[in-house]
């Protein structure tokens, strides 16, 4: 499974959300299910929690080909 990332996401990660690595978001793609987005018909959700930390993250994502495109991810609390 290849990672890609968005610009937006990439330009957000470097300053707002410093404390999501990229390995939080690759747990999170793996360990949780395939949930379909609210607002988005190709894209999906993977909400997980965190160890140790316990906090919960949320990952927008796409599929196609063997490549998963990273949207936006965040911690929900």
């Amino acid at each position: 499974m290849e990672i890609e990332y968005s610009k937006h996401f990439k330009r957000k990660l470097a300053v707002e959300k410093a404390s999501i690595s990229l390995d939080t978001i690759e747990f999170a793609l793996k360990n949780s299910r395939e949930l379909k987005d609210r607002h988005w018909k190709d894209a999906f959700n993977a909400i997980s929690r965190i160890p140790p930390s316990g906090r919960i993250l949320k990952v927008v994502y796409k599929k196609s080909k063997g490549k998963v495109f990273i949207i936006t991810a965040y911690y929900l609390d």
